[in-house]
């Protein structure tokens, strides 16, 4: 099950964006498997949104309302 939502973060992590797999492929591999079961499910919320809100949130051009959002915004920041 670990890996089945690891694969599923990975590959919806895939975006066809450059700015956007620079950041989030990397901290799929290396940081979502020790994101706690409820953070991990706000991965999956955070890659459901649009890319250029992605981008936006993660150039410091807005910010989510969800505060596990806003979370792994910070958390994927700190890896940049």
């Amino acid at each position: 099950m670990e890996n089945l939502l690891r694969n599923k973060a990975y590959w919806r992590s895939r975006r066809g964006m450059q700015e956007l797999d620079t950041l989030l492929i990397p901290f799929v591999e290396e940081r979502f498997p020790a994101l706690s079961p409820a953070l991990q499910q706000a991965y999956l919320r955070l890659i459901d949104r649009e890319d250029w809100e992605l981008f936006d949130w993660l150039q410091g051009r807005g910010a989510p309302e969800d505060d596990e959002l806003q979370t792994l915004v910070n958390l994927l920041l700190e890896r940049h």
